[in-house]
């Protein structure tokens, strides 16, 4: 393979990577934007759209209604645990949603065990998407091709939703000023309801589409939370071109590091965490302290 070949071929396979990453790290810091609450459960939606999108393809046999019933679903879910639980707990201290949304990760841990029991279960992706392309004369799968163009047009969609609608506009407005926003006379807790569930259904879809490569499994969960925490402190809490640039910083230090240094692939993402920590402590695209 010559260089430019593998660069590209590279290139496309970190994209894709960045695109699963974004749907969790966009999730996570829509939430936090908000509603200030750091939600500890989101690897475990993020495992929990992987197994309900398993269940829903074998019983449909169709790849493509799971995408559309599994962010649903758990988003769904998600908005009624903010009803629910969290919508009691805005009074009090930060630390009780800290220990709120820990609890409910180890509850769907508890569920997801139960239901589709301890081990990892294979999702196919369509047929449709499951043969490769050459690119530069280099054979590379569809499915990732299929990941990137899909982080592409949900960031984008993302990007309109936020800026182009009214209920964008008062997503962008609660995050700011929520006590003028319901002085205005808008239902502050039901714009966060929503968010609560956007959030919770991305990191599901993020979770369905991560499954035809590394299967449903329980370890999705402790794997993925990390670097979604760590997208989000490089981008900025809150900030959603933050978690874009997080997510496209992450997965190419992820996959070229992986090839050139393996051993150190790691080290190196902490790294530009902690150099983005000493330069600008609130992240690229956050708001300082």
């Amino acid at each position: 393979m010559n260089t430019l070949a593998f660069l590209v071929n590279q290139s496309v396979n970190a994209l894709s990577q960045a695109a699963l990453l974004f749907f969790l790290g966009v999730g996570l810091t829509l939430i936090f934007g908000i509603m200030r609450i750091v939600n500890f459960a989101h690897g475990a939606l993020y495992m929990l759209g992987a197994f309900i999108g398993y269940s829903v393809v074998r019983i449909t046999g169709n790849f493509w209604i799971a995408m559309v019933a599994v962010p649903i679903v758990v988003g769904l879910l998600g908005t009624a645990f903010e009803f629910g639980v969290l919508r009691r707990l805005y009074r009090r201290d930060a630390h009780a949603f800290l220990m709120v949304t820990f609890g409910l990760a180890l509850v769907i841990g508890e569920a997801v065990r139960l239901v589709w029991g301890s081990d990892a279960l294979k999702v196919s992706p369509p047929k449709l998407l499951s043969g490769v392309v050459f690119l530069l004369g280099e054979p590379f799968p569809i499915y990732r091709i299929f990941l990137a163009v899909s982080g592409i047009v949900v960031s984008i969609g993302i990007w309109k939703f936020l800026d182009g609608t009214r209920l964008g506009l008062l997503i962008r407005a609660t995050s700011q000023n929520a006590e003028m926003v319901h002085a205005l006379g808008v239902d502050v807790n039901l714009v966060r309801s929503g968010v609560f569930g956007i959030g919770c259904g991305l990191a599901a879809l993020g979770g369905l589409l991560a499954a035809p490569l590394v299967t449903a499994s329980h370890s999705m969960a402790a794997t993925v939370i990390i670097d979604a925490f760590v997208i989000v402190i490089i981008g900025g809490m809150g900030s959603f071109l933050g978690s874009l640039i997080g997510a496209l910083l992450v997965a190419f230090v992820q996959v070229f590091g992986n090839y050139y240094f393996p051993d150190l692939a790691l080290a190196f993402m902490y790294l530009i965490m902690l150099m983005v920590l000493v330069l600008r402590p609130g992240g690229l695209l956050g708001k300082e302290a």
